[in-house]
Formats: structure tokens, sequence, C-alpha cells
């Protein structure tokens, strides 16, 4: 994948909403339940000392990435269900401070800089990605199930050398830890793991979208960051809804 910007990266966090220091955001901040609070005071600074760790060459787009996903969030949906009240506490949030509205457009640009997308890819990332999804055609045959689509995932992951170290199910999600005998590949040259999350992972791009069109939920690995250990797993799609992933104007009315 082309790498983002780190300059153009560094921008975008440093455009990040902050709250502003008066009435309305600490009632904006008290109907989404402190989340606005938890981001820009505990998230965000980890966040800058990702990007400065990146600008540095000292970690992956991969690390970034997963730290992006992991912000604290406002849940608006049980599954598919929605959670009325929450989403009426967040309408009511934008309409006090137009920040919240703005912390969602402003992740929305962060994430997308970071997320993959094929006409990203590099030639040879291209042809990776794929390979994994006309593979995924056969190694995902007549699998319709969670389980069934883990157990094929597995098999591939032992033809390419990968070491399953631990299975688990739950949640109605199958759950995958394991050892990628990759990631000290061209460590020297390239990074540690570079190999493992930001070229062979191109394959598991292509299982992605296969099984998404299917119905499926594949979270690939992530960089495994203060572990050999990485996991990956599968789950049944879900139409979740949450903020800032999810701007108010695209909550529906009660």
């Amino acid at each position: 994948m082309a790498e983002p910007n780190p300059a153009h990266l560094r921008r975008i966090v440093d455009r990040f909403p902050t709250p502003p220091a008066d009435d309305g955001y600490a009632r904006a901040d008290d109907l989404l339940d402190g989340t606005y609070g938890r981001i820009a005071t505990v998230w965000l600074p980890e966040l800058r000392r990702l990007v400065d760790e990146y600008v540095a060459d000292a970690c992956l787009r991969e690390t970034v990435l997963a730290h992006v996903e992991s912000v604290p969030s406002y849940r608006l949906t049980d599954g598919a269900a929605p959670l009325t009240e929450r989403q009426a506490a967040l309408r009511e949030a934008a309409e006090t401070l137009e920040a919240v509205s703005a912390v969602s457009t402003w992740y929305a640009e962060l994430r997308g800089l970071l997320t993959d997308s094929r006409s990203d890819l590099t030639l040879f990332e291209r042809l990776l990605y794929d390979f994994g999804y006309a593979f995924a055609h056969l190694l995902f045959l007549g699998a319709s199930s969670p389980a069934s689509v883990v157990r094929r995932l597995r098999l591939a992951y032992r033809l390419v050398g990968v070491r399953i170290d631990a299975t688990a199910s739950g949640a109605g999600g199958e759950r995958t830890t394991f050892t990628c005998p990759y990631r000290n590949v061209g460590a020297g040259t390239c990074g540690e793991r570079r190999l493992c999350h930001e070229k062979l992972d191109r394959v598991d791009d292509g299982y992605v979208t296969y099984l998404g069109e299917r119905g499926l939920d594949y979270q690939r690995p992530r960089d495994c960051t203060g572990s050999e250990q990485c996991y990956s797993t599968v789950g049944r799609a879900g139409v979740e809804q949450w903020w800032p992933k999810t701007p108010p104007s695209a909550v529906s009315e009660l």
C-alpha cells in the first residue's frame, strides 16, 4: 500500500476538534457518557505519540490504524437493534455542541487515510489482494458460518507455515491466536513485521472482501505490538452504529 504522507497524517491529527471549556461541552460530554472527554484526554495523546513514531519510521501504519480503530466509542445500536435513547442523546449532544459532528468528520478523514484501499496498493500488493479474493472462492466454498469459515482459514494459515497457538469461540464469533513465522524477515531493512502486516496481509484483504460480500466479518490480523502473537476473528457481519464513526446526521429519527 502507498504509505500515507507523514506530514499530511500529522496535519489531520493536529486538526482534532478540541473540546471547548464551556458549559456546552460539559453538557454534550455528559450526554455521551464522557466519551468525548476520553477521546481528547486519553486516546488522542497516545495517537500523537504513535504518529510521532510513524513519522520517525519507528512503527507501522498498521500500528497507528489499530489505535485509531480502538477509539473510545458511544454505542448507538445493540447489534442491529437501535438504542433509541442513546441515539436521541447523540442528536441532542450534536445540537448542544457543533464539535460533536466535527469529531465524526475528523475521524472519518483520519481513518480513511490509514485504511486499506485497493486503489492505493502497489502492483505487487494488488496482485496479492486479487489472489486472496480469487482463492477465497475455493477456500471458503460451501462455508456459510463463522465456525466453518474459521476452520478453512486456519488451514490456510497452516499452509503458509503459520503456527496456530490457541482458538476460542464466543459472542457469535471465532478467534484464532497465531504466530507469524515471517515477522523478522527483512527487519533490518524494512522494519519488524512489515512483511507480515504490510505485504502478506493483502491476501487477507482479499478474504475480507469476499467474506464481507457474504455477510461475514473477518477481522484480519493487525500489527501485534508487544507480543510475537497475533489474532484474527470471524463473526457475522453486523450493522452496529457508534459515535464517532457514525455521525449524528446518519442516526435515523425515532
